[in-house]
């Protein structure tokens, strides 16, 4: 990869919903930092916390359920406990059964992603695991909404 391809970071600017994310102690590494594998966590709960706040998806009794088929990190600056994150989301591509969500995390305040990624979630019936032919309404409205 030459230094022209490498990912840059993203500001708030490019993403449309924010949650906040707290930090815990188990999160930091004997590095001193967060250890990478709390991103991808943190890349899922912000995602599906606001489907569900928004009303687009019920993890217990819907219909359809998201399944993560794909997913990456790229990190520029070290996050750690304590410190509040920001974690802001948009939707890349919105396709007939699938969706690529994409995630900044920022340090408090900041202005460029300490770290940024994305995951594709397929929507699939939940008793079969099959995909859906189309992404239920609610769901839809509200992905939308974020692309």
């Amino acid at each position: 990869m030459t230094a022209s391809s490498r990912p840059q970071p993203l500001t708030r600017a490019d993403f449309r919903v924010w949650r906040t994310l707290t930090t815990r102690w188990m999160d930091n590494d004997v590095y001193g930092h967060v250890n990478n594998v709390v991103y991808y966590s943190w890349f899922d709960t912000a995602v599906n916390a606001h489907l569900i706040e928004s009303g687009a998806l019920d993890i217990h009794a819907g219909e359809v359920i998201g399944l993560v088929v794909e997913t990456q990190c790229h990190y520029f600056a070290p996050l750690a406990f304590p410190q509040p994150i920001e974690a802001g989301i948009r939707v890349a591509r919105l396709g007939r059964s699938s969706v690529r969500y994409e995630i900044g995390l920022f340090a408090e305040g900041e202005s460029h992603a300490a770290a940024q990624g994305h995951f594709v979630h397929v929507y699939v019936d939940r008793a079969g695991r099959r995909p859906v032919s189309a992404l239920p309404t609610p769901l839809q409205s509200v992905l939308e909404k974020l692309a």
